[in-house]
């Protein structure tokens, strides 16, 4: 019997996973502008900027690769990832904090950051003028990054100057600014599969494998987000439920498309974890945007998964450690006895969160903020247990 299509192994780069769901934010977002425009939806301008500026940490914590082009990975630049990714956070979930200082990380992006990006297309000997020369895709790839680069122009001026256009004109130039990363998301893809080495991200003295980065970037949200739920309990300040949960199931997605990694466990990468993995993106983008539109929806989902995969981890933990305990052998290393327990208190913790989700009232919303900073805590130091061990392989 053939095999279903749906079920052939897929993978896509982590670029390009990037790359495809900024494209599917400036698409929804296009769609969503206009029915905002007529007064038919409410719109959380907050949630798009946080979002925003995530997918550009994303690029410079996973890759290297700035709004101004790429740099050697290094401790500063891994840093400064972490804080453009922490105002996100902070910029989609606190729905009154002022736009200015994330209109204005936006705007150093899309437009110092886009000129920058298409005067090296034009004046580097290896990209413009060189794909020209080799022709085929690579003529496509000089097209895409020309039009992602000249729209990006356009958003920065109407991040400067809102009046600019109406509602509608500035939908209509975003969702084509989405059409632009899809497309170059598109090319790349193509490209990566012919000469999958140049897939690979530049070296330098702080570079994270993928999984780890997107650790990284998991433990810094759950943190962040726990921190806030503190004074946010206290009535100090408002929250965007329905951003955290956006937030949260486009980091989910990035994790399913780029290494089949979810909430539930490990998946081989097929075209089906593709697709679902996009489906879950786009919730996570509408979530974002619109506010109250998802909430009741992803809050079941969010406390299934955390659930289910609280108690699948448990259960494989425990069944690992039973095992190796039953093998005559030598001591267990002190880190890996440090990697069971780690595994173990993010399996409870994960079971709890799940629960308290489920279960409106449980826990009051001050615990549920400690459970969540600690379990921001525990996986910064799963994170350093890992990259002890890779040292130590």
């Amino acid at each position: 019997m053939t095999e279903c299509k749906l079920l052939q192994k897929a993978e896509l780069p982590l670029e390009v996973v990037i790359l495809l769901i900024a494209g599917m934010t400036m698409l929804i977002a296009g769609v969503l502008l206009f029915p905002v425009s007529s007064g038919l939806l409410p719109y959380h301008e907050n949630g798009l900027y946080g979002l925003l500026l995530v997918m550009f940490a994303l690029q410079i914590i996973t890759l290297g690769k700035t709004p101004f082009g790429d740099m050697r990975r290094s401790k500063f630049l891994l840093a400064a990832g972490v804080a453009i990714a922490s105002a996100g956070i902070v910029t989609g979930v606190i729905p009154d904090l002022s736009s200015r200082i994330p209109r204005l990380l936006l705007f150093l992006c899309f437009g110092p950051g886009g000129l920058a990006l298409l005067l090296q297309m034009f004046y580097d000997k290896g990209k413009l003028r060189a794909w020209v020369k080799y022709g085929g895709v690579f003529r496509h790839l000089a097209v895409g990054c020309a039009a992602v680069y000249g729209f990006s122009l356009l958003i920065a001026l109407l991040l400067w100057q809102q009046s600019l256009l109406t509602t509608s004109q500035t939908a209509a130039a975003v969702l084509a600014y989405g059409v632009a990363i899809v497309y170059l998301a598109c090319v790349l893809a193509s490209l990566y599969g012919r000469y999958p080495a140049k897939e690979e991200p530049g070296g330098g003295d702080a570079a994270l494998s993928a999984e780890h980065a997107l650790l990284l970037l998991m433990s810094v949200f759950m943190l962040l987000l726990g921190l806030l739920l503190i004074p946010v309990n206290l009535g100090m300040m408002p929250f965007s439920g329905s951003a955290q949960l956006g937030l949260l199931m486009v980091m989910f997605a990035v994790q399913m498309l780029a290494s089949g990694s979810t909430p539930i466990g490990p998946f081989p990468r097929s075209r089906m974890m593709i697709l679902a993995g996009l489906l879950v993106a786009a919730l996570g983008i509408v979530s974002s945007i619109i506010p109250g539109i998802l909430v009741a929806a992803l809050t079941l989902l969010v406390g299934v998964l955390n659930l289910l995969g609280g108690l699948i981890s448990l259960v494989k933990t425990v069944l690992q450690r039973l095992k190796k305990s039953a093998e005559p052998r030598d001591p267990v290393p002190p880190v890996l006895a440090k990697l069971f327990a780690t595994q173990l208190t993010l399996a409870l913790l994960s079971i709890l969160f799940g629960t308290a989700t489920l279960v409106s009232n449980l826990l009051p919303g001050l615990v549920i903020g400690v459970v969540l900073a600690a379990n921001g805590c525990v996986l910064f130091y799963l994170l350093r247990i890992l990259l002890v061990l890779d040292k130590l392989r």
